[in-house]
């Protein structure tokens, strides 16, 4: 199958991550990691621009209360446009500092957020509530990264991407509880390594390759139906937008260009090839689902 793969952004992103699609204002925002970087690309327009520079973001999420709720370096903060972060969790927890990699809001308005230290020691993931309480999900996760729930959601998704593996579990939508963890899809030494996601309407799962210059379709049951390329190598995550849902938005990053192998490279891998930097955009047959918002309050 032939798409037509756009590149509609070049920030020269070294860890492009973070897509999250804002329907109310129908834009697509994203970060680069390791450079303190959040930008917006208004396909109305066609124009793109950067809404942040400060800390490293990890992640975050739009929400309700107004705003987004960030996920940085040093933690988990309320942000608008022209501002600081307002925090609302900082400096260290269990010893570590809130260094953050990947998020996502929970259908109860939670944050669910992963701490990365380049492997040593190894991080934890966490479920933020809006009443304050912070509850450990997952703990040793090596590199925390794609969260995605089922349409129905009876189940959510996590990759712990050194594992190669993409993990499932039982979710109680109301509480924000996982229980019942199980491996649905295990990816070869050829593939690279399994980044960020997100869920389509039919409750497939779209896959960013790290290493692997591809997106790949997985059914409800880990069984790969389609692969997208990308002409970038370290596609990083992806994310439905667009007014109907049908276009799917992919971030890449630089990292490691001139540099020695990582170990996260596939079998083979061309070191001499283009990794990335830009934002990719494919429109599909196919519609995603909107993202969950957290449900914050900011502090008086």
């Amino acid at each position: 199958m032939a798409y037509n793969i756009e590149m509609i952004a070049d920030f020269k992103c070294r860890v492009g991550e973070g897509p999250v699609w804002e329907p109310k204002r129908q834009m697509l925002d994203w970060t680069d990691i390791q450079t303190g970087r959040m930008f917006e690309y208004d396909p109305a327009t066609g124009n793109s621009r950067t809404i942040y520079t400060g800390e490293y973001i990890g992640g975050y999420s739009n929400n309700k209360q107004g705003g987004k709720l960030m996920a940085s370096w040093s933690g988990i903060g309320l942000w608008r446009e022209g501002e600081e972060i307002t925090y609302i969790h900082r400096g260290m927890m269990r010893g570590q500092n809130l260094q953050f990699n990947d998020v996502s809001a929970s259908p109860a308005g939670q944050l669910y957020a992963g701490t990365y230290y380049d492997g040593n020691p190894p991080g934890t993931l966490y479920r933020f509530d809006p009443d304050g309480s912070i509850h450990i999900v997952e703990d040793n996760v090596a590199i925390s990264n794609g969260i995605g729930y089922s349409p129905d959601l009876s189940t959510v998704y996590f990759i712990d991407s050194p594992t190669r593996k993409v993990s499932a579990y039982d979710l109680d939508a109301k509480t924000g509880n996982w229980s019942n963890k199980r491996t649905l899809v295990s990816l070869g030494d050829e593939e690279g390594i399994p980044d960020g996601m997100t869920v389509d309407g039919k409750g497939f799962l779209w896959v960013a390759i790290w290493g692997g210059s591809c997106v790949i379709r997985f059914d409800p049951d880990g069984k790969e139906e389609r692969r997208i390329h990308f002409p970038a190598t370290q596609t990083s995550s992806a994310m439905f937008g667009g007014k109907d849902l049908n276009e799917l938005y992919v971030t890449t990053g630089w990292n490691g260009t001139s540099d020695g192998p990582s170990g996260f490279e596939p079998t083979g891998y061309d070191h001499s090839a283009h990794r990335g930097g830009e934002l990719y955009r494919v429109k599909l047959d196919i519609q995603g689902k909107l993202e969950f918002e957290t449900d914050f309050a900011w502090p008086e």
